[in-house]
């Protein structure tokens, strides 16, 4: 196997179109070399949220020019690459398609294996870009269509330990942020308001906050927020539900998250380290992390954030996926299809539904 690898990766699992060359070595360090987003977002604003087939025909149209951006800026050429790895699920099918037909085309035409990518993984995986992580460590994912906890025992070995019953955090975010007048879902809306409201000015529900271990609920907090949010006619108003909403999140996430901690040392009662990754898009919000640093500390973690631009959709880490992929001895797997649905812990039960039991 050579020294350093140089991977393509492609992401397009719902509405932003994405290409990354991403160069590793076999001590586990991981350079990247461009990282290329393109951004639906003014395409769906007027809808209120992604349309799934507006958002395909924006990656039709955009993956050649994104792909050939992100070569250009990395300054290699097709030749140089060793590999191509794509996002094929989670995600929306018709989106992942554009992808994954993309990806597989520049695979066989430049006859280097292809890897089809649990984006999931890619976000597991993607605080490792940055800086080397030892196995096994905790993992909050929260996004706008996930929010898990996981053990991640080594690579390819993940154990769900809690999950959402119903509405990701980040999906709650959004549709917060579109009752209080947001053109289109975005939860980075919240946390610019919070700044300018009253966390205390709302007293709202916790639901299953001290049971169902570390599993969680956000629907019936969405909901009483829409409820209350049809009273409120002032923008300060606003901004104190924003603040009252967040704060609600927060303390949500300190109470599962420590319960998680304890659940997770005992499945590791012996540890050198104990590393706390949280990852996803919502791994971006300030207020978030600072609440979760102060508790990591509280319980002797050392708590590790990917950067920034590595926390939201990205191709970065689909490529650093394909590289581990490929270090771990996977096969290339040219046939593998889009799935919408993919989890990472595939004997974990499914934890959706009215048939639910807590």
């Amino acid at each position: 196997m050579k020294k350093n690898l140089i991977f393509l990766g492609i992401e397009t699992s719902c509405d932003e179109t994405a290409a990354s060359i991403v160069m590793g070595d076999k001590s586990g360090n991981a350079k990247i070399l461009s990282n290329v987003v393109s951004s639906q977002i003014e395409i769906h604003k007027k809808f209120g949220g992604v349309v799934p087939n507006l958002a395909s025909k924006a990656h039709s149209e955009m993956i050649d020019i994104v792909i050939k951006r992100a070569i250009k800026k990395s300054k290699i050429s097709f030749k140089d690459i060793d590999g191509v790895a794509t996002t094929s699920g989670p995600g929306l099918l018709v989106c992942l398609m554009v992808g994954m037909t993309a990806g597989k085309t520049i695979s066989n035409f430049i006859k280097k294996p292809f890897y089809g990518i649990n984006h999931l993984e890619g976000h597991a995986l993607s605080a490792g870009i940055s800086q080397k992580i030892s196995y096994p460590y905790l993992l909050l994912l929260i996004s706008g269509g996930h929010t898990q906890f996981l053990s991640i025992n080594k690579f390819g070995d993940y154990k769900r330990i809690g999950t959402t019953i119903d509405d990701a955090v980040g999906e709650a975010f959004d549709k917060v942020a579109k009752m209080l007048g947001a053109e289109i879902p975005n939860g980075k809306i919240i946390e610019k308001m919070s700044s300018k409201g009253n966390s205390k000015k709302y007293n709202l529900p916790k639901p299953i906050l001290y049971k169902s271990g570390c599993n969680l609920s956000f629907a019936g907090l969405k909901t009483a927020v829409m409820l209350q949010t049809k009273k409120i006619k002032d923008y300060k108003s606003k901004c104190d539900m924003a603040a009252s909403f967040q704060e609600t999140i927060n303390q949500i996430l300190k109470i599962k998250t420590a319960k998680a901690m304890e659940i997770f040392l005992g499945l590791h009662p012996i540890l050198k380290h104990k590393n706390f990754v949280v990852a996803g898009g919502v791994a971006s919000n300030k207020s978030i992390r600072n609440n979760l640093l102060k508790l990591s500390k509280s319980k002797g973690f050392n708590i590790i954030f990917p950067p920034v631009k590595l926390c939201t959709d990205n191709a970065a880490m689909i490529a650093w996926a394909g590289i581990k992929n490929h270090q771990n001895g996977k096969r290339s797997n040219i046939n593998i299809e889009s799935t919408a649905r993919w989890p990472l812990d595939p004997k974990a039960p499914f934890m959706k539904g009215p048939g639910l039991k807590l």
